[in-house]
Protein backbone atom coordinates (compact mmCIF):
# COMPACT_ATOMS: atom_id res chain seq x y z
CA UNK A 1 0.00 0.00 0.00
CA UNK A 2 1.57 3.71 -1.21
CA UNK A 3 2.04 5.89 1.82
CA UNK A 4 -0.64 8.44 0.58
CA UNK A 5 -3.14 5.28 0.54
CA UNK A 6 -2.04 4.99 4.32
CA UNK A 7 -2.19 8.50 5.14
CA UNK A 8 -5.80 8.37 3.58
CA UNK A 9 -6.79 5.36 5.14
CA UNK A 10 -5.46 6.44 8.80
CA UNK A 11 -7.71 9.72 8.15
CA UNK A 12 -10.90 7.58 8.15
CA UNK A 13 -10.21 5.06 10.85
CA UNK A 14 -9.06 8.03 12.91
CA UNK A 15 -12.31 9.88 12.82
CA UNK A 16 -14.41 6.48 13.20
CA UNK A 17 -12.49 5.76 16.09
CA UNK A 18 -12.73 9.33 17.71
CA UNK A 19 -16.84 9.04 17.23
CA UNK A 20 -16.36 5.52 18.62
CA UNK A 21 -14.49 6.55 21.79
CA UNK A 22 -17.13 9.30 22.74
CA UNK A 23 -19.46 6.58 22.52
CA UNK A 24 -18.23 3.82 24.11
CA UNK A 25 -16.97 5.94 26.77
CA UNK A 26 -21.01 6.56 27.76
CA UNK A 27 -22.16 3.35 27.87
CA UNK A 28 -18.41 2.13 30.00
CA UNK A 29 -18.86 0.79 33.67
CA UNK A 30 -16.96 2.46 36.23
CA UNK A 31 -13.97 0.95 37.61
CA UNK A 32 -14.38 -0.14 41.73
CA UNK A 33 -13.39 2.59 43.69
CA UNK A 34 -11.33 0.00 45.31
CA UNK A 35 -9.41 -1.27 41.62
CA UNK A 36 -6.48 0.23 40.95
CA UNK A 37 -5.91 1.14 37.08
CA UNK A 38 -2.98 1.36 34.94
CA UNK A 39 -2.62 4.78 32.46
CA UNK A 40 0.50 3.42 30.87
CA UNK A 41 0.20 5.32 27.83
CA UNK A 42 0.53 2.95 24.85
CA UNK A 43 2.84 4.96 22.60
CA UNK A 44 0.63 4.20 19.72
CA UNK A 45 -3.24 5.01 19.54
CA UNK A 46 -5.90 2.76 18.13
CA UNK A 47 -5.86 4.56 14.90
CA UNK A 48 -2.48 4.02 13.99
CA UNK A 49 -2.55 0.39 15.01
CA UNK A 50 -6.00 -0.66 13.10
CA UNK A 51 -4.26 1.37 10.06
CA UNK A 52 -1.55 -0.80 9.75
CA UNK A 53 -3.28 -3.51 10.24
CA UNK A 54 -5.66 -2.84 7.16
CA UNK A 55 -2.32 -1.54 5.52
CA UNK A 56 -0.83 -5.05 5.81
CA UNK A 57 -3.62 -6.72 3.87
CA UNK A 58 -3.40 -4.37 0.99
CA UNK A 59 0.53 -5.33 0.61
CA UNK A 60 2.27 -8.26 -0.80
CA UNK A 61 3.49 -9.81 2.69
CA UNK A 62 3.30 -13.27 3.52
CA UNK A 63 3.11 -12.55 7.24
CA UNK A 64 2.30 -9.69 9.40
CA UNK A 65 5.80 -10.18 11.25
CA UNK A 66 7.63 -9.12 8.37
CA UNK A 67 5.59 -6.26 6.98
CA UNK A 68 6.04 -4.80 10.29
CA UNK A 69 9.32 -5.62 10.76
CA UNK A 70 11.08 -5.44 7.50
CA UNK A 71 8.38 -2.31 6.34
CA UNK A 72 6.85 -0.49 8.58
CA UNK A 73 9.87 -0.22 11.01
CA UNK A 74 12.53 0.34 8.17
CA UNK A 75 10.16 2.46 5.65
CA UNK A 76 7.30 4.05 7.77
CA UNK A 77 8.87 5.14 10.96
CA UNK A 78 8.31 8.80 10.09
CA UNK A 79 4.87 8.46 9.75
CA UNK A 80 4.51 6.72 12.55
CA UNK A 81 6.77 8.53 15.63
CA UNK A 82 5.34 6.34 18.37
CA UNK A 83 6.04 3.15 16.84
CA UNK A 84 6.72 0.10 19.22
CA UNK A 85 8.44 -3.37 18.81
CA UNK A 86 6.14 -5.99 17.06
CA UNK A 87 5.72 -8.04 20.44
CA UNK A 88 4.41 -5.19 22.08
CA UNK A 89 2.57 -4.17 18.70
CA UNK A 90 0.66 -7.60 19.21
CA UNK A 91 -0.41 -6.51 22.27
CA UNK A 92 -1.55 -3.75 21.90
CA UNK A 93 -3.77 -4.69 18.48
CA UNK A 94 -6.02 -6.71 20.91
CA UNK A 95 -7.06 -3.85 22.86
CA UNK A 96 -8.67 -2.67 18.88
CA UNK A 97 -10.84 -5.58 18.14
CA UNK A 98 -14.15 -3.72 18.72
CA UNK A 99 -13.50 -1.02 17.46
CA UNK A 100 -11.94 -2.45 14.13
CA UNK A 101 -14.38 -4.91 13.58
CA UNK A 102 -17.43 -2.16 13.64
CA UNK A 103 -14.88 0.21 11.30
CA UNK A 104 -15.05 -3.32 8.98
CA UNK A 105 -18.76 -3.31 9.27
CA UNK A 106 -19.69 0.48 9.14
CA UNK A 107 -17.16 1.78 6.64
CA UNK A 108 -15.42 -1.13 4.27
CA UNK A 109 -18.47 -2.65 3.20
CA UNK A 110 -18.99 -3.12 -0.57
CA UNK A 111 -22.74 -2.90 -2.41
CA UNK A 112 -24.54 -5.90 -3.50
CA UNK A 113 -24.78 -6.27 -7.45
CA UNK A 114 -27.10 -8.88 -7.63
CA UNK A 115 -24.16 -11.33 -7.83
CA UNK A 116 -22.40 -12.52 -4.74
CA UNK A 117 -20.66 -15.51 -3.29
CA UNK A 118 -20.40 -16.84 0.09
CA UNK A 119 -17.80 -19.16 2.05
CA UNK A 120 -16.41 -19.74 5.64
CA UNK A 121 -13.03 -20.66 6.96
CA UNK A 122 -11.48 -22.08 10.51
CA UNK A 123 -10.32 -20.23 12.75
CA UNK A 124 -8.17 -22.87 15.12
CA UNK A 125 -7.53 -21.68 18.65
CA UNK A 126 -5.04 -24.24 19.05
CA UNK A 127 -3.65 -27.65 17.79
CA UNK A 128 -6.44 -30.86 18.22
CA UNK A 129 -3.98 -32.53 21.01
CA UNK A 130 -3.97 -29.79 23.14
CA UNK A 131 -7.72 -28.63 22.98
CA UNK A 132 -8.40 -30.25 26.43
CA UNK A 133 -5.54 -28.06 27.91
CA UNK A 134 -6.49 -25.22 26.38
CA UNK A 135 -8.07 -22.48 28.39
CA UNK A 136 -7.76 -19.22 26.37
CA UNK A 137 -11.16 -19.53 24.65
CA UNK A 138 -13.07 -22.08 27.30
CA UNK A 139 -16.76 -21.95 27.12
CA UNK A 140 -16.19 -19.64 23.64
CA UNK A 141 -14.70 -21.60 21.02
CA UNK A 142 -15.90 -25.02 20.47
CA UNK A 143 -15.08 -28.67 18.35
CA UNK A 144 -16.04 -28.16 14.67
CA UNK A 145 -15.50 -30.17 11.47
CA UNK A 146 -14.71 -28.85 7.90
CA UNK A 147 -13.46 -30.25 5.04
CA UNK A 148 -10.15 -30.31 6.60
CA UNK A 149 -11.03 -32.43 8.99
CA UNK A 150 -11.79 -31.70 12.90
CA UNK A 151 -10.55 -28.57 14.40
CA UNK A 152 -10.97 -26.24 17.88
CA UNK A 153 -12.18 -22.69 17.58
CA UNK A 154 -14.51 -20.61 15.60
CA UNK A 155 -15.22 -19.78 11.79
CA UNK A 156 -15.62 -16.87 9.85
CA UNK A 157 -18.57 -16.94 7.61
CA UNK A 158 -18.09 -14.28 4.53
CA UNK A 159 -19.82 -13.28 1.59
CA UNK A 160 -18.62 -10.82 -1.15
CA UNK A 161 -19.92 -9.79 -4.27
CA UNK A 162 -18.57 -10.11 -8.12
CA UNK A 163 -15.61 -7.56 -7.66
CA UNK A 164 -14.45 -8.88 -4.32
CA UNK A 165 -15.86 -6.14 -1.82
CA UNK A 166 -16.78 -7.53 1.31
CA UNK A 167 -20.58 -7.77 1.83
CA UNK A 168 -20.95 -9.27 5.33
CA UNK A 169 -19.13 -11.15 7.65
CA UNK A 170 -20.05 -13.60 10.34
CA UNK A 171 -18.08 -14.95 13.32
CA UNK A 172 -19.77 -18.34 15.47
CA UNK A 173 -18.41 -20.99 17.45
CA UNK A 174 -16.72 -24.14 15.86
CA UNK A 175 -19.64 -26.01 15.62
CA UNK A 176 -22.18 -23.82 13.91
CA UNK A 177 -23.41 -25.17 10.61
CA UNK A 178 -22.59 -23.26 7.93
CA UNK A 179 -26.25 -23.39 6.38
CA UNK A 180 -27.17 -22.31 9.76
CA UNK A 181 -30.65 -20.94 9.44
CA UNK A 182 -30.08 -17.99 11.70
CA UNK A 183 -26.56 -17.00 10.52
CA UNK A 184 -27.49 -16.96 6.97
CA UNK A 185 -30.70 -14.47 7.70
CA UNK A 186 -28.26 -12.04 9.61
CA UNK A 187 -25.79 -12.21 6.57
CA UNK A 188 -28.23 -12.12 3.89
CA UNK A 189 -30.31 -9.88 5.27
CA UNK A 190 -29.36 -6.45 2.54
CA UNK A 191 -28.94 -8.92 -0.58
CA UNK A 192 -30.35 -10.03 -3.70
CA UNK A 193 -29.92 -11.79 -6.62
CA UNK A 194 -28.01 -15.00 -7.04
CA UNK A 195 -25.87 -16.17 -4.22
CA UNK A 196 -23.35 -18.86 -5.01
CA UNK A 197 -21.65 -21.38 -2.51
CA UNK A 198 -20.06 -24.72 -2.32
CA UNK A 199 -21.68 -28.09 -1.81
CA UNK A 200 -21.46 -27.93 1.80
CA UNK A 201 -24.58 -24.90 0.98
CA UNK A 202 -26.92 -27.61 -0.06
CA UNK A 203 -30.16 -27.59 1.78
CA UNK A 204 -33.77 -27.18 0.25
CA UNK A 205 -34.62 -25.68 3.51
CA UNK A 206 -32.04 -22.99 3.25
CA UNK A 207 -33.13 -22.50 -0.91
CA UNK A 208 -36.78 -21.95 -0.07
CA UNK A 209 -35.77 -19.57 3.15
CA UNK A 210 -33.27 -17.25 0.97
CA UNK A 211 -35.76 -17.92 -2.16
CA UNK A 212 -38.47 -16.11 -0.43
CA UNK A 213 -35.84 -13.46 0.68
CA UNK A 214 -35.50 -12.73 -2.94
CA UNK A 215 -32.52 -14.89 -3.22
CA UNK A 216 -31.53 -17.68 -5.33
CA UNK A 217 -28.79 -19.75 -3.84
CA UNK A 218 -26.78 -21.89 -6.64
CA UNK A 219 -24.69 -24.84 -5.18
CA UNK A 220 -21.66 -26.53 -6.77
Amino acid sequence: MLRDKITETFVKVDDFCNEFEILYSKHQLPAPSNVKTRNRKAGMCDSEIITLLIAFHGGQFRNFKHFYVDYVSVHLREDFPGLVSYNRFIELSHRCAIAFMLFLHHCCKGECTGISFIDSTVLRVCHNKRIKRNKTFKGFAEVGKSSMGWFFGFKLHLIINDKGEILSFFLTKGNVDDRDAKTITNMTKDLFGKLFGDKGYISKALSDLLFGNGIQLITA
